[in-house]
């Protein structure tokens, strides 16, 4: 015999009121529409409007991911050790797409890494030598960093887009030059999309890249990283300044520019280059080598490009950090 509250769920579509049950003591009751009911956990339904299906995958002991598609879509929750971070899946990576996969974790990885030491050893001002478009600057602010940023962009289409993306930004320099180990004026190969240089492509690079075969140069200047630090720092109280670069295969001579003034930066990050991809550019180790004589030590190293044959790295961001610059010591 059926109860008062089952008759009373038949009588209402009769009156025009339709009926969403969810089972035992629940039903959703509406006039207009669809509605879609899908289970969540235990004793718990996702109500959505319309006829679309829905998948439902544990994310946690008390989350769920909902995802809009087809009948028998599930993602697969993957535990980021014990931080408490989840990535989650669509499906398993294929073969063919690991080293994507892998490409990105990285980049979220290290831009995570770089806001934490930021905040870990109170950076103040961040030098963004090589700045492009406004990317890292924009990824910096993305990750919580509210100091001021300084960025060089000396080629002139990019750096006007530069200039739109900082000029909202009170606490957000840029300027139209680059960095370097001397005062000059000097042609930059452009139109290498993101890899403008100031160096001529190897035999390696250009057989890597094919755009390093077109392409144009502009005559810009350079400037030296001391001679345009005060102007940076101006009005910043106790100055922690990072340096950042990424000037395709020109990084070094940026450093150089420093001078001794190079000992005032309590962390930095510079592309560095497992296989050369620029003429007269140093190899990693090399890199590396000159960075630690100035009393860096590294704390991170993510992968920024691969060769698609081979898997093997290109060219990786190394973070380094001044020892001690914290203020404090751990075991």
């Amino acid at each position: 015999m059926q109860t008062l509250y089952r008759r009373l769920l038949t009588f209402l579509p009769r009156i025009g009121v339709k009926v969403l049950d969810l089972g035992p003591g629940a039903a959703v009751v509406f006039r207009r529409g669809d509605r879609t009911g899908v289970p969540v956990g235990q004793g718990a339904h996702l109500v959505a409007q319309g006829k679309g299906r829905y998948a439902v995958t544990s994310v946690g002991s008390d989350a769920w991911l909902v995802a809009r598609g087809t009948k028998g879509r599930k993602a697969t929750s993957v535990p980021f050790g014990a931080t408490g971070a989840r990535l989650l899946l669509d499906e398993a990576v294929s073969a063919e797409a690991e080293r994507e996969f892998q490409l990105g974790a990285a980049h979220f990885l290290g831009a995570q890494h770089v806001a934490a030491l930021l905040e870990l050893n109170r950076v103040n001002c961040v030098f963004d030598v090589g700045a492009n478009i406004g990317q890292y600057g924009k990824g910096l602010r993305r990750f919580g960093y509210k100091g001021r940023i300084v960025s060089f962009e000396p080629v002139s289409v990019t750096f006007e887009k530069l200039r739109q993306a900082a000029e909202n930004d009170p606490d957000w320099q840029v300027y139209n030059f680059a960095l370097g180990r001397e005062e000059a004026v000097q042609s930059i190969h452009i139109d290498w999309k993101s890899m403008n240089s100031l160096l001529p492509p190897s035999e390696y690079g250009k057989e890597r890249y094919k755009r390093f075969s077109k392409g144009r140069t502009e005559e810009i200047e350079i400037r030296r990283l001391d001679d345009v630090m005060q102007k940076a720092l101006e009005g910043i109280e106790d100055p922690r300044p990072y340096l950042k670069m990424d000037t395709q295969g020109f990084d070094m001579e940026v450093f150089a520019g420093a001078g001794d003034r190079i000992s005032e930066f309590v962390g930095m990050q510079s592309e560095v280059a497992a296989l050369r991809l620029y003429e007269g550019s140093p190899l990693m180790g090399e890199a590396i080598a000159a960075y630690e004589a100035a009393g860096f030590g590294v704390t991170g190293m993510y992968p920024v490009t691969r060769e698609p044959a081979t898997g093997r790295v290109v060219e990786f961001d190394c973070v380094m950090v001044r020892a001690g610059a914290s203020g404090s010591v751990t075991g």
